[in-house]
């Protein structure tokens, strides 16, 4: 009989299917989940979790302590075990609000390297926000317009969005482990910690209430451990499993842990330990955001930020590329000279076929970012023309952009600040992601595609020759073409120069 049911299982057709995996280096945890792509549908196969409570060791300072390094450290060893075998670009490593904010990140993010040979991404509050939307709007009936609130260890997003698209995202610095920290430091549960807590909560709030008041919701819905175990206790004080809940019951709930006294002495059978030191403070806040936004009820999601970074990574489950509305955004709210920026875009990518292989520019994200850092060059010339170079990375630097990291944000903004003029190494940032030889490479490119296209004509750039080697570029030009065009060979020739900061030679011939 088992030998029957062996036969029919291999002989039974199987669609074909890829694996993805994402792991979120959270403030309070470490969540992994690996899901299967069949038939266009994502399934989730897998899921790990583990508390590590990053912000205990984020000090005053903003430097995360060894200790707190080395558990994390630890819980990536722990979670590489369910990433053997994976592919670089099936696996997509998130990172959150502990580590935007410690100082010391690169170092706990070189230490990881040692472990997961995947890169690690900082992204943005707005960008957490808008992930935790997308694996919300992805798993749950919506029924209109909904506010989406994600409370973590230590910040909480709220978003409002309508089908897939989030409207307004914002990122709070109001979580579970940093309100602990400054309100339940010592255990103790009183009425006037919990005041404390919700009022400090409330005016974090001030600043958004309004805007979010104005655009209105039709539903509210909860995410993550925090909102699922709050969930969870109300409903069962409640005698109910329909995984919403009011303020009404948050405040009873309030009465009861004040009545604990300590949370030594939480007496709730459904709260698991791992969440009892971190209750009253994630209840706080919760509180704080029902009152501001006057907030009937609230509806729990399963879905999080993982789950949103899983369908953001499988190009099948995307519904429209966001790199790409944020590009369109740009252009427009900066007046982009789009006939220019196409022009050095399409050097850029001319120059970039010719030189990737013998450069081993392999990576798709790189060439991508390429093109992105062409098509922004010039923003800043709503600014000022002078020096455009210095206020177009700041505006890429300092600007929200939706479905770029943070470190794929600071690389433009490196790419289009040394666009021109001198190069200055000491100002690049230490990267985790890219290489800094890939980067030299990246911006020489740039580089030469402006400068040729300096005169903001169509067709100057001729049909010309580029050859590399390790460390030498060769331009060839059309026999007698650089002799009528004196500022540009001028300009080369000074670039050869200025080049030399990125340990590279450019030839002309």
């Amino acid at each position: 009989m088992n030998q029957d049911i062996t036969q029919a299982l291999e002989e039974a057709d199987t669609r074909e299917c890829s694996q993805i995996a994402a792991l979120d280096l959270g403030s309070n945890s470490f969540h992994l989940v690996v899901a299967r792509i069949v038939a266009d549908s994502l399934q989730i196969v897998h899921k790990v979790k583990q508390k590590v409570r990053l912000a205990d060791g984020l000090s005053s300072e903003n430097i995360l302590s060894e200790e707190a390094i080395e558990r994390g450290l630890e819980t990536l060893r722990v979670m590489a075990q369910s990433l053997k075998g994976f592919e670089p670009d099936t696996v997509r490593i998130v990172a959150t609000h502990t580590l935007r904010k410690a100082i010391n990140a690169k170092q706990f993010i070189k230490r990881a390297k040692t472990i997961l040979p995947y890169p690690i991404e900082v992204i943005s509050g707005i960008e957490e926000a808008r992930l935790i939307y997308n694996g919300v709007a992805h798993t749950h009936h919506d029924r209109g317009q909904q506010l989406v609130i994600d409370i973590g260890g230590g910040s909480t997003e709220f978003i409002i969005g309508d089908g897939i698209k989030p409207k307004l995202c914002r990122s709070l610095q109001m979580g579970c482990v940093s309100y602990t920290n400054r309100f339940f430091s010592k255990g103790e549960i009183k009425a006037k910690y919990f005041e404390k807590a919700i009022t400090s909560a409330e005016q974090e709030l001030e600043l958004v209430e309004a805007k979010y008041r104005k655009l209105g919701w039709v539903e509210c819905i909860g995410t993550s451990g925090t909102i699922r175990t709050l969930v969870a206790l109300c409903n069962a004080e409640s005698e109910s499993s329909d995984n919403t809940i009011t303020l009404k019951q948050l405040r009873h709930l309030m009465k009861q842990c004040i009545s604990a006294g300590h949370v030594d002495k939480l007496d709730f059978p459904e709260l698991v330990e791992d969440r009892r030191p971190v209750l009253c403070a994630g209840l706080a806040v919760l509180i704080a955001a029902f009152e501001a936004f006057d907030i009937e009820s609230l509806q729990l999601s399963a879905a999080a930020l993982r789950e949103g970074v899983l369908y953001q990574m499988e190009d099948a489950l995307e519904h429209a590329d966001i790199r790409e509305r944020t590009a369109k955004s740009l252009v427009a709210r900066y007046d982009v000279d789009t006939p220019q920026a196409l022009r050095v875009l399409n050097t850029c990518m001319s120059f970039c076929d010719a030189v990737r292989k013998p450069w081993k520019l392999n990576c798709k994200n790189e060439h991508s970012l390429l093109s992105w850092a062409a098509m922004f060059h010039e923003v800043g010339l709503q600014i000022n023309s002078r020096g455009v170079q210095r206020h177009s990375a700041y505006i890429i630097h300092n600007v929200d952009m939706p479905g770029f990291n943070q470190e794929e944000q600071e690389l433009l903004a490196t790419l289009v600040r040394f666009q021109r003029k001198k190069i200055k190494l000491t100002e690049f940032p230490e990267w985790s992601q890219f290489e800094q030889g890939d980067v030299a490479k990246l911006l020489c490119i740039l580089r030469l595609s402006v400068l040729l296209n300096i005169k903001r004509q169509e067709d100057l750039v001729p049909d010309m020759g580029i050859t590399v080697s390790k460390k030498d570029i060769t331009l060839t030009f059309p026999e007698g073409w650089l002799s009528k065009k004196p500022i540009i060979t001028a300009d080369l020739e000074r670039e050869q120069t200025y080049l030399q900061a990125l340990d590279l030679r450019l030839i002309i011939d």
